[in-house]
């Protein structure tokens, strides 16, 4: 099973970018975002979507070179058209963007329209916390899951990250589907020929299924919550409202979100915390109730509590120093495009 250095993956990575016509700033950012993603553990956002991503280019659906383009701006707030670019590349500077209205006003929201998928929130969070700013983050998507008590497929996965500083190495840093998990941890699944745990799927006829394959069959992913998946629905639903409406890339569900071709409806908020108490204040109130968690009494055969943001850090360390694992089929697939531009992986990449 392949076991690679994130460095040379990354390295990989850049190059089959490039050679799709990416520029090396474009093909810098995807590549560092997709490496960070396998990182984390999140291999669902990770270089398994080399595949969707090239093919997407070769279709013309993603465009390289895109213009950045602001369509409305005031001194606190944007509206970006992504004009169907990478979308870490747009994701990062309007987060960029965000950061320094906050830095000048104290708050700022930008939403971006016609962008193709941004990938995992939380990078683009830990931007506004290197610069000691709470960033939210919501993006909805194509239709993929059922509502509470339904069938058909009318919600996105719409995931939320929140990022709060902390004070401590690793800061707040909630990054969640409103689905009961994202779509991308189906498609890992598929590829390492596993199944799903109970709960995460319907088939088409709305049974408990799991099979991944059921899903591509015209399946649903189910809501954040279980017998109380109404919770999730809203929290999705919100995500549609705000990423979707307000944006005008349309919601997951509309007429409109498929005319305009399906984007990530994305919107950002960037609090600057200075603007409203001592940010070494905040960090400390924010700590003090961390090691309150960290330090409470935990359940039978339960050994630490982890805040959000922490199993992301430990998987870390743990895949710097011991490679990025990636399943077979995926990797037979990334080699396949590599040669495809004339990269030899063998060239670029030591597998274990």
């Amino acid at each position: 099973m392949p076991i690679v250095s994130p460095f040379e993956l990354e390295n990989l990575t850049f190059k089959i970018f490039k050679s799709a016509g990416a520029s090396d700033e474009e093909a810098k950012i995807v590549a560092g975002h997709l490496v960070r993603a396998n990182l984390a553990g999140h291999d669902s956002h990770g270089v398994i979507r080399i595949i969707q991503y090239i093919k997407n280019v070769r279709s013309g659906l993603t465009v390289p070179g895109a213009e950045f383009d602001i369509v409305k701006e005031t001194p606190i707030l944007a509206v970006v058209d992504g004009h169907w670019g990478f979308g870490q590349v747009v994701a990062k500077k309007s987060v960029e963007l965000a950061v320094k209205k906050a830095s000048e006003n104290g708050l700022a929201a930008v939403g971006i329209r016609n962008c193709n998928h941004i990938g995992r929130l939380g990078d683009y969070t830990s931007i506004t916390l290197e610069n000691d700013m709470i960033g939210i983050i919501v993006t909805n998507s194509r239709s993929l899951v059922a509502p509470f008590g339904g069938t058909e497929r009318l919600i996105s996965t719409n995931p939320i990250c929140v990022g709060i500083p902390s004070g401590r190495d690793t800061p707040f840093l909630l990054d969640m589907a409103t689905s009961v998990h994202a779509e991308g941890k189906i498609r890992v699944r598929l590829a390492r020929n596993e199944k799903v745990p109970d709960g995460w799927l319907i088939d088409k006829d709305g049974n408990p299924t799991n099979d991944p394959a059921d899903f591509y069959d015209g399946g649903a992913l189910l809501p954040l919550g279980g017998d109380v998946g109404y919770k999730g629905m809203g929290l999705g639903l919100l995500v549609d409202f705000l990423g979707g409406a307000l944006t005008e890339a349309g919601c997951s569900s509309s007429k409109e979100y498929r005319t305009l071709g399906g984007s990530n409806g994305t919107f950002i908020i960037v609090i600057n915390i200075s603007h409203f108490t001592s940010t070494d204040d905040y960090k400390k109130r924010v700590n003090e109730v961390i090691n309150n968690i960290k330090n409470s009494k935990t359940r039978k055969n339960v050994e630490e509590i982890f805040i959000p943001g922490e199993p992301e850090e430990l998987n870390k360390k743990k895949r710097l120093a011991e490679g990025i694992f990636i399943s077979e089929t995926t990797w037979n697939s990334i080699g396949n495009i590599a040669r495809e531009y004339g990269l030899n992986v063998t060239d670029w990449v030591n597998v274990e």
